[in-house]
């Protein structure tokens, strides 16, 4: 049920009267309203992703300084293991999936050290100040904003279906089908790196075995032993760092980048919708805030719509 607007507060007059915004999202607003805006109006969160780079290094770090420290780090370096374990796990990992997903993947893996998203309460301030521009002046005055939302994809197809006319429910199955979709090749490549990390370990059992085998083969010469035996453990010591420092936390980064992006998706899709059907925007609120995690919800009508005089 929607709520009646308050048309006699002061925040109210000073909406009609195209006062100014407050938040990441004015410039949207304020475009909406037929003014120039610069081209982004919600800020990106991210950039280089110092959490997993520093994971990783610490964790690599640990482990070159736990072998330095009792011997040479040369005798831990042998082709013929890092072969069995990176070639093997590359091969089994594409024959368990496809050549187009493990390059996907393996692209996905490394967007996540560059990882760029936006914030969920900038967006959820963004749609409600497009959604009041929308109910001022109708939906068709957002083409307004359009040039000001290319950087952004997906809102941008979202606006674009609202001038357009199309039905709210059409809206909402376009856009709700294009995050499952994302979210569905996200998991995917999450998927590849799971089995990926999975298949490591077992690629070293495999050269430790190869190298048990070939060391008791050669018993009869010394001089064989020694590179047999470095190819039974090192294979097992590669296979595990591989699996469970690499590939096993960028599997997990990538189901969160996912997560990520599939909120801010569907806060946009929600918007959309409601937008569409022409809702009062302080029921939108609520819907986004039902979406939002509870340390993301906003109180945008209580403390942060526009006041005459801000």
């Amino acid at each position: 049920m929607a709520i009646a607007p308050d048309t006699t507060g002061p925040r109210a007059k000073a909406a009609a009267a195209g006062g100014p915004a407050r938040g990441a999202a004015a410039p949207a607003a304020q475009a909406a309203a037929g003014v120039a805006a610069p081209g982004r109006t919600v800020r990106l969160r991210g950039g280089l992703d110092v959490a997993t780079l520093v994971g990783l290094a610490a964790a690599v770090g640990v482990i070159v300084v736990a072998i330095t420290a009792g011997g040479s780090l040369r005798a831990f370096l042998d082709p013929p293991s890092l072969m069995i374990v990176l070639g093997g796990t590359l091969a089994v990992t594409t024959a368990s999936f496809s050549l187009g997903d493990v390059a996907v993947a393996w692209r996905n893996a490394a967007a996540v050290l560059i990882h760029q998203t936006l914030d969920p309460k900038g967006v959820a301030r963004q749609v409600l100040l497009l959604a009041e521009a929308a109910r001022r002046a109708g939906p068709e005055t957002l083409r307004n904003v359009l040039p000001e939302l290319r950087g952004e994809p997906f809102l941008h197809r979202s606006v674009t279906l609202i001038t357009e006319g199309l039905p709210p429910d059409a809206i909402e199955r376009m856009l709700t089908g294009e995050v499952e979709a994302t979210a569905g090749g996200h998991g995917k490549s999450a998927g590849v790196l799971r089995r990926a990390s999975e298949v490591a370990p077992a690629m070293g059992l495999i050269g430790t075995l190869v190298g048990l085998v070939q060391m008791l083969g050669s018993l009869s010469d010394p001089s064989a032993i020694g590179p047999a035996m470095a190819l039974a453990l090192l294979t097992t010591f590669y296979g595990a760092v591989l699996g469970n420092v690499v590939l096993a936390p960028l599997a997990a980064k990538v189901e969160r980048a996912a997560e990520e992006d599939a909120l801010v998706k569907t806060l946009y899709t929600i918007g959309a919708v409601s937008i569409a059907r022409q809702e009062n925007p302080r029921r939108l609120e609520m819907l986004l805030n039902a979406v939002l995690p509870p340390g993301k919800r906003i109180q945008y009508f209580d403390r942060e719509a526009p006041r005459v005089g801000a």
